[in-house]
């Protein structure tokens, strides 16, 4: 069996997969009937999840646009990245500070074969992806190190993707991959709160035959920011997060982005 047919093997079209659940949300065009089935289950009790999914992305380029013009990093690490869509940490890194670097990380084998995508660079800059699990931070970190000079100031950013590892784990987990970079990195965050909604949301995702997505309480987010310097506005609602003149609905996604000191 060639790589690419066990990579077509893996994939498993006929059973929902979160990567593609939330290119289904996003807008995406990148998904099956059977992801769309539970995108729409899901929509069906929590109504907001199109626009939590959405202002995740919003998020995500904010920060790195902070990160790369206020905060002079040039050196990204995104984990559990996902699909490729329009303004993904490269294209907008890279848009501000040419000659970033870019690392992402998923160990998902649809996002595997759409690895060329990610890797499409700058010119002056550089972008590479690690087939890896996050759980093996350590491994994570010394697979990026052949891109990223890991004595200089890195953006570590888990973005909606914390949910697949028990809140406890999950802040220990992030200690682990920030133990790794030196200070003046960043840690850029962000999931789902807990609320009435977002729990019903998360028992109609678990019953689609696809691993659980667990929701958090705030603290249980905030946790991973222990001992390092909150950016302001600070942690919260992220359609709130340096929104500019934005004036946007807050959201069941909270995130923050944190300086190591």
């Amino acid at each position: 069996m060639t790589e690419k047919t066990e990579l077509e093997a893996q994939i498993r079209s006929g059973v929902p997969h979160s990567a593609r659940v939330w290119n289904y949300w996003i807008g995406g065009k990148d998904h099956y009937p059977v992801d769309q089935e539970l995108g729409e289950q899901v929509l069906a009790r929590y109504p907001q999840m199109r626009d939590l999914a959405l202002a995740s992305r919003a998020f995500q380029a904010r920060a790195v646009r902070y990160l790369a013009d206020e905060a002079g990093i040039d050196q990204f690490l995104d984990i559990g990245t996902g699909l490729p869509v329009q303004n993904s940490t490269h294209e907008v890194a890279q848009d501000i500070r040419p000659k970033s670097r870019i690392v992402y990380v998923d160990n998902d084998p649809l996002v595997l074969t759409h690895a060329r995508a990610l890797l499409t660079s700058g010119p002056d800059g550089t972008t590479d992806y690690v087939h890896a699990d996050l759980l093996e931070a350590e491994q994570v970190l010394q697979k990026a190190s052949a891109t990223l000079d890991m004595t200089r100031p890195v953006a570590i950013m888990v973005l909606s993707t914390l949910g697949h590892v028990e809140p406890q784990a999950g802040v220990e987990l992030l200690r682990r991959f920030m133990n790794g970079t030196v200070t003046g990195s960043y840690l850029v965050l962000c999931d789902t709160i807990a609320t009435p909604q977002t729990l019903a949301a998360q028992e109609a995702y678990a019953e689609g035959d696809t691993p659980p997505y667990l929701v958090r309480q705030p603290e249980e987010i905030l946790a991973s920011a222990e001992g390092m310097e909150l950016v302001e506005p600070g942690f919260g609602s992220i359609t709130l997060w340096r929104a500019g003149e934005d004036n946007l609905e807050p959201v069941d996604q909270w995130g923050f982005v944190a300086r190591k000191v």
